[in-house]
């Protein structure tokens, strides 16, 4: 087996694990806020500890980019992985408020295993296949969102939150070990030069291509974010019970992902084919019609199966964005270019629950989804008009010099 397939493969099970030991115990963080017996302004408490490692993560992500220029890929997986592992562990004995905040922050500063993946995958892999293996990647990503929170739930119900922390620390630290002793980077070229974070702002202003990867990452992120927080307040609504509410918003959040995990691949041969900025456009496309489709349903089922198509076709956004990052920056910027990425998508993830949050409250909670509909609709007449812009192959190296 080729040495890129073989690292594609063990990231996928390391992305897999990364994902689901994340998606196992923070969506149930605001239950374990009570069961420590914070009972007042819990709402308030909950927003903090989301939002907190968003806001670390955009700020540390550029300089840990720069970090993985320097010293490689590799080396910023395991870091990351290392940080996941004790902060998932020390979460098991916390006992105040305080300290969930102080590790979260600390989560948001130092993580970045799934966009060290992903910068890895875009370096070692031939060109010709770096939309199929970014594409396996997000199927890995997906799918570790979709069985963590089932097994968080089940450890939390028969053990207790405290236990679904340990178990979310311990598989973070199984995939870090996977990825000590089983990828190799071979495709790495360190970047010598002197340098400043402020500098590579500054480069990736002067990279029209790349700037604009950046804003559709910013757009496509926040957008997609505005629906989560008024989504299982909408299937209350539609299933027109609050029994087993629960149980119904979790199926219906993992659809998006099923439908990543069958599909993602499929997007990703055809953009090694046609183009990331082609694929990217449909899937925006399909993406925003698909999110408009959702509010003419009045029944569950119908609402359901709308969600799975959605997916569909959104799943082939995030891994034609990450490709355009590889097309748009050289080899020596990469791991710098996909941190910026990451920075744009952790305050699209910090915005865009605030924008869903204040519609829901304003108006009808339909009007949520038409916003979210029309934001990517808008992010693909982007991609229309800049079409050639995006197409361009050539990355011309004064960028990295800021010229």
């Amino acid at each position: 087996m080729p040495l890129w397939k073989r690292n594609l493969w063990i990231l996928w099970v390391g992305v897999f694990f990364t994902a689901a030991s994340f998606s196992m115990v923070i969506p149930f963080l605001p239950l374990f806020l009570l069961q420590l017996g914070v009972h007042e302004h819990t709402e308030l408490w909950s927003g903090l500890i989301f939002g907190s490692a968003f806001l670390a993560g955009a700020i540390a992500s550029p300089f840990w980019g720069r970090v993985a220029d320097k010293y490689g890929r590799k080396p910023m997986i395991v870091r990351a992985g290392i940080a996941l592992f004790v902060i998932y562990t020390l979460m098991a004995f916390v006992t105040n408020p305080y300290q969930i905040l102080g590790l979260r922050i600390l989560q948001g500063l130092l993580s970045g295993f799934i966009p060290g993946a992903i910068a890895l995958i875009g370096t070692n892999t031939p060109s010709d296949k770096v939309g199929y293996a970014l594409s396996i990647i997000s199927s890995g990503a997906a799918a570790g969102q979709i069985v963590g929170p089932l097994f968080g739930g089940t450890v939390a119900h028969f053990f207790g939150n405290r236990w679904a922390f340990g178990a979310g620390g311990l598989i973070v630290g199984l995939a870090t070990l996977l990825i000590i002793f089983l990828v190799k980077e071979e495709n790495f070229k360190p970047n010598k030069e002197k340098g400043s974070v402020r500098n590579d702002f500054r480069v990736a202003l002067n990279n029209q291509r790349f700037l604009l990867v950046l804003i559709l990452t910013l757009v496509v992120s926040s957008s997609v974010m505005t629906i989560e927080p008024i989504l299982p307040l909408y299937i209350v609504k539609l299933s027109g019970s609050a029994n087993h509410a629960s149980l119904l918003a979790g199926i219906i959040f993992s659809l998006p992902g099923i439908a990543s995990v069958m599909f993602a691949p499929l997007w990703g041969r055809w953009a090694d084919k046609v183009g990331f900025q082609r694929v990217l456009f449909i899937g925006l496309l399909g993406g925003g019609l698909g999110m408009l489709a959702q509010v003419l349903f009045a029944q569950i089922w119908g609402f359901s199966l709308i969600r799975f198509v959605f997916g569909i076709f959104f799943c082939a956004v995030t891994p034609a964005l990450n490709g355009l990052v590889v097309r748009s920056t050289p080899e020596d910027f990469r791991g710098r270019a996909f941190s910026l990425n990451q920075t744009a998508h952790q305050l699209g993830g910090m915005v865009g629950p605030l924008i869903g949050g204040l519609l829901g409250g304003m108006f009808p909670v339909q009007s949520v989804f038409i916003a979210t509909g029309i934001l990517l609709l808008a992010a693909m007449a982007m991609v229309h008009l800049n079409e050639g812009e995006l197409k361009g192959r050539k990355v011309r190296r004064e960028f990295v010099h800021g010229k």
